[in-house]
């Protein structure tokens, strides 16, 4: 029987282009998003025909009633669960100067990309460790996607920074708590990645990507993100558990 994921904020993006690589590796699908789902219907329908079964979630994931309901219907369809990836994330609705960035915009950032991604995978956790104890060959694993934001200080967008350094402890809490069940943790830092997400700020990133932020002179892609998930899911690292992949291109490199 082929393993299953959930992959959060799948419905394109960084999400889609991980769900691309665990689909090209033989994974079925739990995709997630708040997208309704005529919307999504094209990536459920390329993921399916790269031989995924694929199960579309909608859902909140700040909202516990509806990670509850998304769970039960992953619970439903395929039985077993075993791979999170908490994926779906914002940025500020407005970049503000921390002197003057809302309370309103703080605790709408840190809801979707910290606290309900923290008590999704409580959930799959407990779950994860139901299927440990009923077959003790069962490794499930759990993939964090933060950003090079964890570390690097933006104080025009402090509250997701604020949100992807607590992304970065919760990465080291869950694996401390859940290695003796053999489920590992990590966390993906991506730098400057070309998604619906970065468009408004292009310009930008093209200037400081030709005068050298990065090693590599590129923007990166979410299938750069997806190899990294997929090498994870594949257990490649299966002795690394709490560990941080920096996938950037060397932006944080440091170089004199």
């Amino acid at each position: 029987m082929n393993k299953l994921a959930l992959v959060t904020g799948a419905g394109r993006g960084i999400g889609l282009g991980i769900a691309r690589c665990l689909a090209a590796e033989g994974w079925n699908l739990a995709i997630n998003d708040v997208h309704p789902a005529d919307a999504v219907e094209p990536a459920v329908s390329e993921l399916s025909a790269a031989g995924a079964d694929v199960l579309y979630c909608r859902a909140d994931v700040t909202d516990a009633k509806p990670r509850a309901e998304m769970i039960s219907a992953i619970r439903s369809k395929f039985g077993r669960l075993d791979l999170l990836v908490n994926n779906a994330g914002v940025a500020p609705k407005v970049r503000a100067d921390m002197l003057d960035a809302t309370e309103e915009s703080y605790e709408w950032v840190m809801r979707i990309n910290l606290q309900g991604p923290y008590f999704l995978t409580q959930a799959v956790a407990r779950w994860m460790v139901d299927q440990r104890k009923a077959d003790p060959s069962f490794t499930g694993c759990v993939v964090n996607i933060s950003s090079v934001s964890a570390e690097v200080a933006s104080p025009n967008r402090g509250e997701y920074c604020v949100s992807k350094a607590g992304v970065s402890m919760a990465t080291r809490l869950w694996a401390a708590r859940l290695g003796e069940f053999g489920i590992g943790v990590f966390e993906i830092r991506p730098g400057v990645i070309e998604t619906d997400m970065t468009a408004a700020v292009k310009e930008k990133y093209d200037r400081l990507i030709a005068q050298g932020l990065m090693v590599q002179p590129r923007w990166g892609r979410p299938d750069d993100i997806g190899r990294a998930v997929a090498m994870l899911a594949r257990g490649d690292l299966a002795y690394s558990t709490g560990q941080v992949i920096n996938v950037d291109g060397g932006m944080t490199l440091q170089r004199l």
